[in-house]
């Protein structure tokens, strides 16, 4: 069925989008405006960024699945933003960072963004983590974080020991719904019923924290929400267009954007594995994802990038259409024009209780022993390094200190980058042959190629891949091919490779 020449999802698959759709609603909720929280803006800055991502961006999307809101990888960047320049620069900042998003996918690099090292991505990741988790630390005792990742590190134990066991008051109070929600998160994780496996653990938490509190009468700081969600949006002043004279103002936007970008199309990739539906558009993806940041940026909320936690719920929860997306934006709308009063009695240590959970969560120590055991040790260093430098310095020196590492790969094959491609049916010894060195600086011109190769189901035989001539495969490339491996066979279009030395067959088993 169609109209207006789009495809209309048919009544089966609409009904799975709607029950999905309100899955990911109830994830988004409480991480938007955790998130806002731990950016150090009112919690309905995030709101709005979830509604922009999923009304606008998801009708946009290249990634169908994928749904965008605001990241806690981006968390630290606005709190920095924000401390130092104010929450009038959020905007100016947004709105050019989402026109170099959709120029860099007007000009199709978005699949030079999955050339950056899994092993910086992931090490920056957990970096934020630690950074979240000791900044939202101090959330829990109804305090304000501190303004800097170590600061907040130091000041933990100073809390703790200022806790009363007789003397009860706010903070204690406080911390008890933080440390409650954390428990209720935790437990229903572990026992929850089957028939329930859908509704998120940040929802019961929350919701556990903030009965509690009611039920008690604490006087503890709750979320402050307008009566109205328009009175949040905030226009950009007249002077927004002089704020980008500011050199500090655009090197913001640049990182934003290229923060962004990574993680959004690292997000996209890992949606793929997930299911075996249309494929990523890269470039319409980032496109979107531009579109979405500049109307962010107008309505002075936070950025955005596509999520893996709510875009993994998205796909668990049987959604097959960008409609789910759409819909979760709409009753995220819905819910905040309708209820804002119930909004208000969530405790601010509930929230930063999610978040928590959330940054411990960010810092996959199984994703450090996977590079170590599988790759060797300078990826495992490069992830350590890449969350020392981002703790201890800030984000954009640790990905930039990351990426600078990531290139000491390349070294003892400087003379001997590039990949010879031979394209299907001219491949002497299978339907593609590839040769020379299979590093991130070719990982497009290798994306695309494993793209290019034909599907042909078992029974009309493996297409085959000689892959002899590769001398150099960096763990970059390795994921990647390990990736499209694993997607072939799930799809019943398995590749079989010839040719591969012992150790790229054990990197992409």
């Amino acid at each position: 069925m169609t109209a207006l020449g789009v495809k209309l999802p048919t009544l089966a698959i609409a009904s799975r989008d709607l029950t999905a759709s309100i899955v990911v609603f109830l994830v988004a909720m409480p991480l938007c405006m955790g998130i806002a929280v731990a950016s150090g803006v009112p919690p309905e800055k995030g709101l709005i960024t979830g509604i922009i991502g999923g009304i606008i961006v998801g009708g946009f999307s290249g990634s169908p699945l994928q749904v965008s809101g605001p990241a806690a990888g981006l968390a630290v960047v606005v709190f920095e933003l924000v401390r130092d320049k104010g929450l009038s620069a959020l905007g100016p900042i947004l709105i050019l960072a989402g026109l170099i998003q959709l120029v860099a996918g007007i000009l199709k690099v978005g699949g030079w963004f999955r050339a950056i090292s899994p092993a910086v991505v992931h090490g920056m990741l957990a970096g934020i983590g630690v950074l979240i988790v000791v900044g939202q630390f101090h959330v829990l005792f109804d305090a304000k974080p501190l303004p800097s990742g170590l600061q907040n590190l130091v000041a933990i134990p100073e809390r703790l020991l200022g806790l009363s066991p007789v003397n009860l008051s706010n903070v204690e109070h406080a911390f008890m719904i933080g440390v409650l929600t954390i428990l209720a998160m935790l437990g229903w994780e572990r026992f929850r019923p089957a028939a329930l496996k859908q509704v998120p653990a940040a929802l019961v938490g929350v919701l556990i924290g903030t009965l509690t509190a009611y039920t008690l009468g604490l006087q503890i700081n709750r979320v402050d929400v307008p009566q109205s969600i328009v009175a949040a949006i905030t226009l950009p002043g007249p002077t927004f267009l002089a704020k980008w004279m500011d050199p500090s103002i655009i090197v913001a936007a640049l990182a934003i954007a290229f923060i962004a970008s990574a993680e959004t199309l690292l997000s996209a990739a890992a949606v793929d594995r997930m299911h075996n539906g249309v494929r990523t558009n890269y470039n319409k993806e980032l496109r979107a994802q531009g579109i979405g940041n500049l109307l962010c940026g107008v309505a002075g909320a936070l950025p955005m990038t596509g999520v893996i936690v709510r875009s993994s719920a998205n796909v668990q929860a049987g959604a097959t259409t960008r409609l789910s997306t759409m819909l979760h934006g709409v009753w995220i709308l819905g819910f905040v024009a309708l209820l804002p009063w119930l909004l208000r009695e969530v405790p601010m240590a509930a929230l930063g209780a999610v978040l928590v959970i959330t940054g411990m969560r960010l810092v996959s120590l199984a994703h450090v022993k996977h590079l170590f055991h599988s790759y060797g040790v300078l990826p495992a260093l490069i992830w350590a390094v890449t969350l020392v430098v981002v703790v201890t310095e800030d984000l954009l020196t640790g990905v930039l200190v990351g990426i600078a590492l990531s290139l000491l790969e390349l070294v003892p094959h400087a003379r001997r980058l590039r990949l010879n491609v031979v394209r299907p049916g001219a491949a002497a010894n299978g339907d593609m042959a590839l040769s020379g060195s299979a590093t991130f600086v070719t990982l497009p011109k290798l994306s695309d190629t494993l793209d290019s190769l034909p599907l042909r189901g078992p029974d009309h035989g493996f297409v085959r891949m000689d892959v002899s001539g590769l001398t150099k495969v960096d763990h970059t490339c390795a994921e990647l091919m390990k990736e499209f491996m694993t997607r072939r066979r799930a799809g019943g279009n398995p590749v079989e490779l010839t040719g591969a030395s012992p150790s790229l067959a054990a990197m992409i088993a």
